[in-house]
């Protein structure tokens, strides 16, 4: 058994992982011992400016430099930290990353798209033993969106740059966004969808389709009317009229209203219908009537790949 740490910086949210890791064969068995997760909006203006802003590096290297007091808390003996669509569009990466080592004690890798989506199907694929393959692996992020498509691992993955954050602060200005907003952002996603569709033809063979990430978590949440838990989300069946009902509604509200629906942190409340504007665009693109939510994700996929 070796004890691990595996930390997840993206555009919207950095997340620890300290897991106990046991080898089982071809599957390492994985128990969780601390898991943690806070909106620091590290890519925030980044879609603009290229560049990370000093207010939004010094809000992500403060819980980085709490995750390294809990993973010496905790003992972990191997630590991985990864960045991504954020860091992938920022110019001062280098200057962030060499903070975010200061404060965390590893320097952080920088994953290209493709390595983001790999990541995170063998994280949620690896306890889906009642679940028919092939699985298509959707992760919305803050940034990027990434799809992987396979059996034990992916035969074809991408990676586009649509995300909760991006998409806001591209197309949703008003509150609550003006119809003529909203259009704008389901068609542009819509055409990152269909070249997806185009390079990635293999979305269509999946037997299961699996959802990752705070958007789609969120919505999870939302449609069931109940505040976030670990519980309750993972492994829930969101069918595709729920999530278009959810995503009308809060397409509607203004954010002061909005804050209100169970389920919805306040963290995200100015972005979640940027992030309802990919997952329903991705349904509707696919042709998908649900998916699976998972809380399995790219941070247990990091902490495999560290034994």
């Amino acid at each position: 058994m070796t004890r691990v740490a595996a930390v997840d910086i993206g555009t919207n949210s950095v997340r620890l992982l300290v897991a106990d890791v046991t080898h089982d064969g071809e599957n390492p068995m994985l128990a969780t011992v601390d898991r943690r997760m806070h909106i620091t909006r590290l890519g925030e203006g980044v879609n603009a400016t290229h560049r990370l802003a000093p207010a939004a590096i010094e809000r992500t290297t403060a819980v980085l430099a709490d995750y390294a007091d809990a993973i010496r808390h905790f003992g972990a003996t191997r630590v991985r930290a990864t960045a991504t669509s954020a860091a992938r569009d920022a110019t001062n990466r280098d200057d962030f990353f060499a903070t975010a080592h200061a404060a965390l004690g590893v320097e952080p890798e920088l994953l290209s798209g493709e390595e983001e989506a790999r990541l995170s199907f063998a994280g949620a694929t690896a306890g889906l033993s009642s679940e028919p393959p092939p699985y298509l692996v959707v992760d919305v992020g803050g940034g990027s969106t990434e799809f992987s498509v396979g059996t034990k691992e992916p035969e074809g993955a991408r990676s586009i740059d649509v995300g909760c954050v991006r998409v806001t602060e591209q197309f949703l200005h008003s509150d609550p966004p003006e119809p003529e907003e909203l259009s704008g952002a389901v068609s542009v996603v819509r055409d990152y969808l269909l070249d997806v569709e185009r390079e990635l033809p293999s979305v269509h063979d999946a037997q299961t389709v699996v959802g990752l990430a705070g958007t789609i978590t969120t919505v999870a949440a939302v449609e069931q009317g109940v505040q976030y838990s670990r519980e309750r989300i993972h492994g829930f069946r969101l069918r595709r009229e729920a999530a278009e009902d959810v995503f009308r509604t809060l397409a509607l509200e203004p954010a002061a209203e909005r804050a209100h629906n169970p389920g919805l942190e306040p963290e995200r409340v100015d972005t979640i219908v940027g992030g309802a504007v990919v997952l329903v665009g991705i349904l509707r693109v696919f042709d998908l009537d649900e998916l699976l939510v998972s809380e399995d994700d790219i941070l247990d996929g990091l902490a495999r790949s560290l034994v």
